[in-house]
């Protein structure tokens, strides 16, 4: 399959630069379809908590995306990982969770993980499905977190400049960590930003997805996600 169709499932308009940026460097061949609910992200803020609802809306994109008959789906937003297991379950086409390839070059690198995040109310679950991931490879891998929440309210005013400034001003926090993710496909666009604070790998959501998702659809990587930006 020359130039598969991938649907990318947004539930913030700040994640979709980020991954389309990456599908351009390291897949340009892949045609994108792009599903955005961006109810979804303040309502799962309100609720507090990942409920029937929301999951049931998350499962429906999916369905959307196969009637649009997308051979892969990634996700985007890191706050709905249990439901997208859900639809993981159920479908036969490869579906990633916004950060599970992330994770796997996380472990790769060390067992002291560091993650920078800038929505909240999707740290718990990033580091119960991080905690899962390492048990499942038997490492003793830990994480740290560190939450930016002005760092996302700068973005979505428009002021990418400052978000990447406050993410960098607060990785020094986390510099004795062997890599650093950052959390959420939003927060891609301050890796440099970041990574000139730090001697350690920096991490991002969409490289490390587009590689895994080539591998996943039989057609390899040319090459390891980088850590720095192009």
């Amino acid at each position: 399959m020359s130039a598969p169709r991938i649907a990318l499932i947004h539930a913030v308009t700040v994640a979709m630069g980020p991954v389309q940026a990456a599908f351009a460097r390291d897949w340009p061949q892949a045609t994108l379809i792009n599903l955005l609910d961006d109810s979804l992200s303040p309502d799962r803020e309100r609720a507090g908590d990942l409920t029937a609802a929301i999951t049931a809306r998350i499962e429906a994109l999916a369905d959307y995306a196969l009637a649009a008959q997308a051979a892969a789906i990634l996700y985007t937003c890191s706050a709905f990982g249990a439901a997208i297991e859900r639809v993981q379950a159920r479908l036969s086409v490869p579906v990633l969770k916004p950060n599970e390839a992330m994770f796997d070059a996380a472990l790769a690198s060390g067992e002291r993980i560091g993650m920078l995040a800038t929505f909240a109310p999707s740290v718990a679950s990033m580091e119960s499905e991080f905690r899962a991931a390492a048990g499942e490879r038997g490492s003793k891998a830990s994480i740290r977190s560190v939450v930016v929440p002005e760092a996302m309210r700068h973005l979505k005013a428009g002021d990418g400049s400052m978000h990447d400034r406050l993410l960098a001003e607060t990785a020094p926090q986390l510099q004795d960590c062997d890599a650093v993710m950052l959390a959420h496909f939003s927060t891609a666009r301050a890796r440099d930003a970041v990574s000139a604070r730090l001697r350690c790998p920096v991490l991002t959501s969409p490289d490390s997805a587009v590689s895994k998702l080539r591998r996943a659809m039989g057609l390899g990587a040319d090459h390891a996600p980088s850590t720095r930006s192009t």
